[in-house]
């Protein structure tokens, strides 16, 4: 059976010249500490060459400090007491503090909060304990007592205070940071799912609303008139393989998870104001007349101004044949020098001030998402909008895009003549 343990990657190069080079460090100043004074368990006439084994010996665990500092913690300060009790003096000792003070501030920046409290307090206290028995054996209170001394104290204390902040400070960067990236992907989720939410709207209510009314009426017509009938299910039948095709689409790039897939046969469907003939055609099939004028200069368009302005007048035109029960409503798309005005407008009793559950009104009314997902996307491009009823009757949808001051887009607009049908 493969073994499927995770392994530990190992330490960058750096780090562990770093370690080794803290590990050499502490032992040549605990050598150059300990020979500076009679150290009791070695002999006077062999005591510098010996105390180098024993000096480096206390070092050595600082190699493992950055797997397990609490460990090593409790080493460093479990060989400064045994140090003492063998009779050393504080000051053949001292370096082992600074190395204390640094795995602190490791457990601090590394570990949870208490931990790291629960070895500033442990190192605080088994360092003074040491620092004051040997200043009381020396020369009583009045050596402990004295104002340099308790100095010294007081500069130990804010040693050790100093490494729980840094680490405490190390620790909570890097969970701000860390909670700054889950809230940004979290971000980048809802978003998406809004996105996909609205092209999935977008793509299925139009077609799904065109065959719903050829469904209707060829059934009404299918005894009487078949070749009106046949008309119908053809155009039920183009709508839906058009819209299975897009689905399929959007379907094979979310579920392209490797970079290096080849993307699907089929062409993107790429949905812009060049569409327009085709949104005015299925819609004259399902018996709305649709009116298209364009105003300003006709240029290229960004590609995301581009598709909003196409789904805007794609959705609104939906709502119309769904629930205004009219037979004609206009669509203006103007272009100016900064911004495009787009705007769709119908005279039909279909939709009052008065939404119904059923109503597609969206945010403005508190049902449907039709209009939501409209604001939405004016929204993510810096434009407004606006939705209602007008006072003279009907509906009126109304966006404003702003344009940069040189637009490119993947195609110029083409000419379109407004395209009328009968309802069938």
């Amino acid at each position: 059976m493969p073994d499927i343990t995770p392994h530990r990657p190992p330490a960058p190069l750096l780090q562990r010249l770093l370690i080794c080079f803290g590990v050499a460090a502490l032992g040549l100043a605990l050598y150059a500490t300990m020979a500076g004074g009679p150290v009791p368990f070695v002999g006077q006439e062999s005591q510098g060459a010996a105390l180098a084994g024993p000096a480096f010996a206390m070092a050595a665990p600082l190699a493992w400090v950055r797997r397990q500092p609490w460990p090593i913690l409790a080493v460093l300060l479990a060989q400064t007491a045994g140090a003492a009790a063998l009779g050393l003096r504080a000051e053949q000792i001292w370096p082992l503090f600074p190395a204390g003070h640094l795995v602190v501030g490791l457990v601090a920046a590394t570990r949870a909060p208490r931990a790291g409290l629960a070895a500033a307090v442990v190192t605080l206290a088994v360092q003074e304990t040491v620092l004051q028995l040997d200043l009381f054996r020396d020369g009583g209170w009045a050596r402990v007592l004295a104002p340099g001394y308790l100095g010294l104290t007081t500069c130990l204390a804010l040693a050790v205070l100093f490494a729980w902040l840094a680490g405490t400070s190390v620790r909570q960067r890097r969970e701000y940071g860390e909670a700054l990236r889950d809230q940004a992907s979290a971000q980048a989720v809802t978003a998406e799912r809004l996105r996909i939410a609205r092209e999935l709207h977008d793509m299925v209510a139009h077609s799904i609303g065109v065959i719903a009314i050829q469904a209707g009426a060829g059934s009404r017509v299918i005894g009487s008139a078949p070749e009106q009938a046949r008309s119908s299910l053809q155009a039920i039948e183009a709508t839906g393989r058009e819209t299975l095709r897009g689905l399929r689409h959007m379907l094979d790039l979310l579920r392209q998870t490797e970079p290096e897939r080849e993307p699907s046969l089929e062409p993107a469907p790429f949905a812009g104001l060049t569409d327009l003939d085709r949104l005015v055609s299925t819609t004259a099939d399902a018996g709305v007349e649709v009116e298209v004028r364009r105003r300003g200069v006709q240029r290229p368009l960004p590609t995301a101004v581009d598709q909003c302005a196409f789904r805007i007048i794609q959705e609104s035109v939906t709502n119309v044949v769904r629930h205004a029960a009219t037979q004609h409503c206009r669509a203006t798309v103007d272009c100016r020098p900064r911004e495009l005005l787009v705007e769709v407008v119908d005279d039909g009793p279909g939709r009052t001030a008065t939404p119904t559950p059923n109503s597609d009104y969206g945010s403005d009314y508190g049902y449907g998402y039709g209009i939501r997902g409209m604001r939405e996307r004016v929204a993510l491009l810096g434009g407004s909008f606006t939705a209602g009823p007008r006072p003279e009757g009907g509906f009126r949808v109304a966006a404003r895009l702003p344009l940069p001051p040189t637009a490119a887009a993947p195609a110029a607009w083409t000419p379109l003549t407004a395209s009328t049908a009968e309802a069938p």
